[in-house]
């Protein structure tokens, strides 16, 4: 990046695929989903490229998701998206699901993610519908951060402010997601789930690595 209109431009881009990918694992691909992004093409020229392999593979599985027949696109995602996410599922999106066997470490793990939720006074109804550590939940507060970070003026603050981004993300996404991101690829069944997994773990993993970072 050579300077900062460029970065924000970067960031923008990186929150709308969160925003994307954290809406596939929490309400599933709708009719929207499927019109706006599978088959119009919009999958096809994401809004950047980036060096990180795990991105270019995610990219490449989302892009070869045939959705030549709309209906039966929309019933095949929506068929995993039960499997993988809804109740009694195979690859649960919830932090707490992949902390060690102990009550006490899982609750620990959900008042961690809450703890730093409430000491930006983050208030949203995604709170009030889904848990604090699901990942959909984390990754829509990780776009309010980036927010935040992008309407600082002062170096000093927005360095302290990517600081806590990198913070957020080591701790309450990539201390998890990694294993998730294999029990997606293992028990998906269409392309497309196997991509938004990978697309998560590759924009946080890049995110963090921002330049200007700690």
């Amino acid at each position: 990046m050579t300077n900062e209109k460029e970065q924000e431009n970067v960031l923008k881009a990186y929150t709308l695929l969160l925003y994307f990918s954290s809406s596939m694992i929490m309400h599933g691909p709708g009719d929207e989903c499927i019109s706006d992004f599978l088959t119009s093409g919009l999958l096809k020229r994401l809004p950047l490229s980036s060096s990180n392999p795990r991105f270019i593979h995610a990219t490449s599985l989302l892009r070869s998701q045939d959705t030549s027949d709309k209906e039966r696109c929309k019933k095949e995602l929506n068929s995993d998206f039960n499997r993988l996410f809804a109740k009694n599922s195979l690859a649960p999106p919830y932090k707490s699901y992949y902390a060690k066997d102990d009550n006490k470490e899982k609750k620990r793990n959900r008042e961690g993610v809450s703890g730093f939720y409430d000491s930006y006074g983050w208030q949203s109804h995604i709170r009030d519908t889904y848990n604090d550590d699901h990942l959909g939940t984390g990754l829509f507060f990780l776009n309010r951060l980036i927010e935040y970070y992008m309407q600082l003026d002062d170096e000093a603050c927005k360095r302290e402010m990517r600081s806590e981004i990198s913070r957020f993300i080591n701790k309450h996404i990539l201390s998890w997601v990694p294993q998730w991101q294999k029990d997606v690829k293992a028990q998906a069944r269409t392309q497309f789930y196997k991509g938004i997994a990978e697309l998560i773990y590759a924009c946080t993993e890049d995110i963090a690595t921002l330049p200007g970072d700690n």
